[in-house]
């Protein structure tokens, strides 16, 4: 009998070895012939995959279910991770609670992984919910660091919880996310620094906002501050809910200075020392720091004078902002504002330190935007400077462009807004522009405009400020 039962193992040893063998020949590997498995419980699952991955190349996962895991799985570079029809990932705290489901390993060192795809991910989250875990700002549940060349695909996500957001990237290059479903109580996308991206085919019915382009953010909410520039986000509905804060997409600029001593500074401060750019790393408490030593260490945190402050990169920008970037075919259902374009100025963050250069959010174009709900909301809420918004082929109802400002910047410089091609379905008045900015400077253009009832007409108010007017709208036209 022990003969025979030996012989057993040793031809499924042999049959397991040379499914591998078949899979690897195929020119893909299949997590499930290593022991990935619905029946297996999180932490040898999480074990197990992150053995294959290790592997790179192009992993699977074909057998439907569900699958625990327990822990974080590293992507490195040439990386393809593909889930099957009818896979889901869940996780369980069975090491305790953890943040990321995948992160890039290069997130660990501030080196770039390329290559990497992500395709047909079913993430059930479980309540499993970390905020702060393995990168000081990066918080979400598929976090990427430092990468170039990454593609997202066909992610579902339908519980999200209150601290996490779905799809966090930040430090990029070339960046695809494309076919995505995200419900929950966070951010649904979140985007620090980088350049040339589409998000692509998006359905949200999330608390907080769907999209977040925070070049400046909390210091927990991104590890890096800069430029989110050249970039797509089109075919994407907003859907509605009962409960909600945020917007359909969050649009966040900043400014700092150079450390000085005896400078004032509180959460999430940025200040450039010594070449690096630091952050105030403290309780959202509202309390006011006077810092006398200047900041040099070259990694993790230091207190000084009280002040907890963080490395956060080595280049140096005294800016961010967003710029050149096109919204096409968004859909909104959810009556809030739609998109809001502005500095944070709360116990959270101060996203304008005074007297730092002034940041220009520069050409943001608004395409076949369609507002689907009848409640008086902003379209556009702008509360940093920008040089041109764009308006075009779109349907609005009772939903104005409005300007407003904070006391911590002198000037809001000029903004030009060009309107075409657009539906306007409001009855009766509508406010289509209004500023608060003492100063303001705004040029107004509207042409090719549709005006669905006859009784419709326009007005505009400049506040203290000046809005030239060049329209073809009743009300405003000469």
């Amino acid at each position: 009998m022990t003969n025979r039962i030996s012989i057993l193992i040793f031809f499924l040893i042999i049959s397991l070895q040379l499914d591998a063998q078949s899979s690897q020949t195929r020119g893909f590997i299949n997590a499930n012939d290593y022991g990935f498995s619905p029946d297996s419980s999180g932490i040898s699952n999480t074990k197990m995959l992150q053995k294959v991955v290790d592997q790179g190349g192009t992993i699977i996962v074909s057998q439907k279910g569900e699958y625990k895991v327990s822990g974080t799985i590293l992507m490195g570079s040439n990386t393809s991770l593909e889930f099957g029809k009818g896979v889901w990932l869940k996780k369980t705290d069975e090491n305790g609670s953890f943040s990321h489901v995948l992160l890039n390993k290069g997130a660990l060192t501030k080196t770039y992984d390329e290559h990497i795809t992500v395709k047909g991910l079913n993430l059930i989250v479980n309540g499993v919910d970390k905020w702060l875990d393995i990168v000081y700002g990066l918080r979400g549940q598929l976090a990427f660091f430092y990468v170039k060349d990454l593609k997202i695909q066909n992610f579902r996500c339908y519980d999200l919880t209150k601290m996490q957001f779905g799809i966090h990237v930040c430090t990029f290059e070339d960046l695809s996310i494309d076919d995505v479903i995200i419900y929950g109580e966070k951010d649904g996308i979140h985007l620090g620094r980088g350049k040339r991206f589409a998000i692509r085919d998006g359905v949200f019915q999330t608390f907080d906002d769907a999209i977040a382009l925070n070049a400046h953010d909390y210091a927990t909410s991104n590890p890096e501050m800069g430029w989110i520039e050249d970039g797509i986000i089109e075919n994407c509905h907003d859907l509605n809910a009962e409960n909600t804060t945020g917007y359909f997409c969050r649009i966040l600029a900043g400014g700092w200075i150079d450390w000085k001593p005896g400078m004032e500074v509180q959460q999430s401060d940025a200040v450039v020392s010594d070449g690096r750019i630091y952050r105030v790393q403290a309780e959202p408490d509202g309390k006011i720091y006077t810092s006398t030593t200047k900041p040099s260490h070259t990694t993790g945190s230091k207190i000084l004078d009280g002040i907890n402050w963080g490395v956060v990169q080595d280049h140096v920008t005294y800016t961010a902002g967003v710029r050149n970037v096109v919204f096409r075919d968004i859909f909104l259902s959810k009556p809030r504002t739609a998109f809001s374009v502005h500095f944070d100025n709360d116990k959270f963050s101060r996203s304008y330190y005074p007297g730092a250069e002034i940041p220009m959010q520069e050409q943001l174009h608004f395409d076949n935007i369609k507002v689907l709900y009848e409640d008086a909301k902003n379209l556009i809420s702008i509360g940093t400077p920008i040089d041109v918004i764009t308006i075009s082929n779109s349907s609005l109802n009772n939903n104005k462009i409005h300007i407003y400002g904070n006391s911590t910047l002198d000037s809001y410089l000029k903004t030009q807004i060009n309107i075409y091609g657009t539906t306007f379905r409001k009855k009766g008045e509508m406010e289509l522009l209004s500023n608060s900015i003492k100063g303001k400077e705004v040029l107004l253009k509207t042409s090719s405009s549709i005006e669905l009832h006859d009784n419709f007409t326009a007005k505009v108010i400049p506040g203290e400020g000046t809005i030239k007017i060049q329209s073809d709208l009743t009300g405003l036209r000469e």
